[in-house]
């Protein structure tokens, strides 16, 4: 067998697209039709075969008629999978809900609003198997096209994710790669209240980044306002983990122990007559022991709290995946030779 019959059998990796609908009435339709010239074999940049094999619209019950677009993508295209959510559930449980819908090898996250660009995928695809991550993150390389309020807040907000959540979690962002069994994966425990990031973070092991240029937002009014955006940072907050938790119980701690030093050189200064207050003594025993042994308690509580809070947030145990070297992360050959009719290796010749 020659080398160019060897390169035309390396297998493509398929893709499933997810985006989650909450007002795409505008720019939903654009954003599929240039999809759409992707769902046949393909090259990235490196040279390996890739395809669109979904494209998964999660209608998320906005204020438009994101629905009828939907409905229309979905007659037009065999590959357009619709999603009906009973309401409007937020952009994360929509994403999750799209994950859990997908049956390809990876999983590409995507917003409504076409600034994010599609033709990034294929460099996605490749950091993703040079790297050996399953999971991969836009990385802007240019401002945002949002306001300087929402600039300085996605900032602060990555910045503190970094600061609580570890450098993993600091490079968060809503145009994603996603090994797609960990994306099924994740989908089948994520609870109500967790930030997919964050849960993302709990079940991959590496997480790495690709340069993407973002693109205007289509024209459309951003979908979140101040109480939407304050709302996302205090959940983000709330579920990177127990820290906050666990500084309760260390400063319990420490503060029960500081009584007990102070309740007994109280005893010893009373017992050498260098308190001469009547009372006193008994009155600070009293509010020694009382606050430390309350301090000490919150403490133990909020360790069992933390606890709680892992399982109500939906954090596994552990999460059964294919051995890498035989799944899609095993597949970094690429395609070099070319056909006798001049077409790349590996893709359909005319």
């Amino acid at each position: 067998m020659t080398r160019h019959a060897e390169t035309r059998l390396l297998p493509e990796h398929t893709i499933a697209i997810v985006i989650p609908v909450y007002r795409g009435e505008q720019t939903l339709e654009g954003v599929v039709e240039e999809l759409a010239g992707m769902t046949t074999v393909a090259l990235t940049p490196a040279g390996r075969p890739y395809r669109i094999a979904q494209i998964v619209l999660v209608h998320d019950h906005g204020p438009d008629r994101s629905d009828a677009a939907i409905q229309r993508l979905a007659e037009r295209h065999a590959f357009v999978q619709p999603i009906w959510l009973a309401r409007n559930y937020g952009q994360h449980a929509a994403t999750l809900a799209g994950m859990a819908s997908t049956s390809s090898d990876w999983v590409v996250t995507m917003d409504e609003d076409g600034q994010h660009d599609p033709a990034a995928i294929g460099s996605f695809l490749d950091v993703a198997l040079d790297e050996q991550a399953p999971l991969v993150y836009a990385q802007p390389t240019n401002a945002a096209p949002h306001g300087v309020f929402r600039r300085v807040t996605s900032s602060v907000t990555h910045g503190v994710a970094r600061r609580i959540g570890g450098p993993r979690l600091g490079d968060f962002h809503s145009f994603r790669l996603v090994l797609g069994e960990v994306a099924r994966g994740l989908a089948a425990y994520g609870g109500e209240s967790v930030y997919l990031d964050v849960a993302l973070t709990w079940v991959t092991s590496k997480t790495a980044v690709c340069p993407v240029a973002m693109r205007d937002e289509g024209g459309r009014p951003s979908s979140y306002s101040f109480r939407r955006l304050a709302s996302h940072f205090w959940r983000l907050v709330l579920t990177a983990g127990t820290g906050p938790l666990r500084l309760v119980a260390i400063f319990g701690a420490l503060l029960a122990t500081t009584a007990v030093i102070l309740l007994c050189w109280i005893v010893a200064a009373r017992l050498a007559s260098e308190i001469a207050v009547p009372g006193w003594t008994s009155v600070m025993v009293v509010v020694l022991i009382t606050s430390g042994g309350t301090l000490f308690s919150l403490g133990i509580i909020a360790e069992y709290l933390g606890i709680a809070v892992g399982s109500a947030m939906g954090k596994p145990l552990y999460l059964v995946v294919t051995d890498p070297a035989q799944g899609p992360l095993g597949r970094t050959a690429v395609v070099k030779a070319e056909a006798e009719t001049g077409s790349p290796a590996g893709l359909p010749s005319t």
